[in-house]
C-alpha cells in the first residue's frame, strides 16, 4: 500500500509491483505466440522506469523525433517509427534513431527511401495499411474513420510492391479484445494477405488491452499462432502502449476548496482534468476515485473540480460516505498511461510531481516541476 505522505501533492505514482505483473504477462504472451510486442511511447514514455521494462522486452515504437531519440538514448535500443509525415530537417536523425521506418503513403515512400538506399545503415522500411475496418465507437480514437487521414487502402497498393518495403503497419484498435483483433484480422486478410508473400513482418500496431482483467488471453495467443502458422516466414509484432501500464498507478490530489451553487457542491482540487487528465474530457470517461462512487445516490456527492480557469474543467458526481474536508487527499486510479504524456501547463497550471513506489516499499521520487519549467516552455 503506497504511503501517500512521502510523496508531494499532486503526484503521478507508478507501482513498481503492479508494473511488473504487467510486463511478466505481456512477456508471456509474445513468448508463448512467437511474437514480439513492443512499447508504444504514444501512452506511456516515464524513461526513468526503462530500466525495470528492458528485463523483459527490448524495442519500442516512436512517432516522432523526440520519441525516436528516448528509444535509442533512454530505452537502449533503435525504435520502430512510424510518422504520418517526415520532415527533411528531421529524417537524417530520426534514421539515427530508427531501426524500422513506417511511412504513412506511397509519396513520403518514394520521398525518402533513397535516403535510406544509401545510407547503408540496414533499416527495414514498411508502409501504413488501412483496413477499413474498425470497432472503435469513439471517432476521435478511430484510425479508420471514412476520410482518414492514415494509410493506405488495398485499392492503392500496386500488384509488385516497391523495392524496399519490407513490411506493413496497421493500427485499428483503441483498449480492444482479442476478438475484435479476430474480426479485425479477417479484413486485413481479405484485403492484404495477397501481398504478405513480398513482406518480412506484419506490424498489428496498438491498442490490445491484454493486461485487462476480462481480456482472453489465450485466445490471443491462439490466434497469433494460428497467425504465424498462415503466414510462417512473416515476423508478428505488436505495440500497445496502455497494456503495458494500465492499473499500474495512480494520480494523488488535494481538495483545496468547497464550493456550491444551486445545490451542487463541488471539490476543487489541486489537479486539473484539463491539464492533467485530458482523456477524461476527451474520451470521455469517468476515472474511478479511491473510497468514492460514481453517481449522485449516495450520502455525500460531490463534483470534482479542476483548478484551472476553463469552465469544463470537471467532472462528477461522486458520492462519498463522509463529508470531504480541505486538505483532504483525492486519489484518482489508474492514472499512468495516457497522462504524463498528454499533460499541458495551460493556465501555468502546475504540473503533478512523478514518482514510483517501489516493490521494496520506498518512495522514489522521478521529477518534481517548477516555475522556471514553465518559463522555458513559454519562451
Amino acid at each position: 500500500m503506497i504511503d501517500f505522505n512521502l510523496f508531494p501533492s499532486p503526484c503521478y505514482i507508478m507501482e513498481e509491483e503492479l508494473l511488473r505483473k504487467n510486463l511478466a504477462l505481456i512477456k508471456s504472451v509474445a513468448d508463448r505466440a512467437g511474437v514480439e510486442i513492443i512499447l508504444a511511447f504514444k501512452s506511456f514514455a516515464m524513461w526513468r522506469s526503462f530500466p525495470i521494462f528492458r528485463e523483459y522486452i527490448h524495442h519500442s515504437t516512436a512517432s516522432s523525433l523526440y520519441e525516436a531519440r528516448l528509444a535509442l538514448e533512454e530505452f537502449g535500443s533503435k525504435a520502430h517509427t512510424y510518422s504520418p509525415a517526415y520532415t527533411e530537417g528531421d529524417f537524417p536523425e530520426l534514421m539515427r534513431c530508427s531501426s524500422h521506418i513506417t511511412f504513412n503513403s506511397l509519396s513520403q515512400f518514394h520521398r525518402f527511401y533513397p535516403m535510406i538506399a544509401g545510407s547503408g545503415t540496414g533499416i527495414s522500411c514498411g508502409v501504413r495499411i488501412n483496413p477499413e475496418y474498425s470497432e472503435v465507437e469513439t471517432e476521435l480514437y478511430n484510425p479508420c474513420a471514412p476520410g482518414s487521414r492514415f494509410g493506405l487502402i488495398a485499392d492503392q497498393l500496386p500488384a509488385q510492391l516497391p523495392q524496399g518495403i519490407e513490411g506493413f503497419h496497421c493500427h485499428c484498435h483503441c483498449e480492444s479484445s482479442s476478438y475484435e483483433l479476430e474480426r479485425t484480422l479477417t479484413h486485413i486478410e481479405q484485403r492484404f494477405a495477397k501481398w504478405f508473400p513480398q513482406l518480412k513482418w506484419l506490424n498489428l500496431g496498438g491498442g490490445h488491452l491484454m493486461t485487462r482483467k476480462d481480456y482472453d488471453t489465450d485466445h490471443l495467443v491462439r490466434l497469433l499462432q494460428g497467425l504465424k502458422q498462415r503466414y510462417p516466414w512473416l515476423r508478428i509484432i505488436l505495440e500497445p502502449g496502455s497494456a503495458f501500464a494500465w492499473q499500474t498507478g495512480v494520480l494523488r490530489s488535494d481538495v483545496v476548496d468547497i464550493v456550491e451553487n444551486h445545490g451542487i457542491r463541488t471539490a476543487i482540487l489541486n489537479v486539473s482534468f484539463t491539464c492533467h487528465m485530458p482523456d477524461c474530457l476527451e474520451m470521455p470517461y469517468q476515472p474511478a476515485v479511491r473510497g468514492a462512487r460514481m453517481g449522485d445516490e449516495g450520502p455525500y456527492v460531490y463534483r470534482l473540480g479542476g483548478n484551472s480557469c476553463l469552465s469544463g474543467d470537471y467532472m462528477g458526481d461522486w458520492s462519498f460516505d463522509h463529508e470531504l474536508q480541505i486538505g483532504e487527499s483525492i486519489v484518482f486510479e489508474d492514472m499512468i498511461h495516457y497522462t504524463t504524456v498528454k499533460t499541458t501547463m495551460f493556465n501555468g497550471i502546475h504540473h503533478p510531481a512523478i514518482g514510483m513506489w517501489s516493490k521494496e516499499g520506498k518512495a522514489i521520487l522521478f521529477k518534481q516541476f517548477s516555475y522556471e519549467d514553465y518559463r522555458d516552455r513559454m519562451s
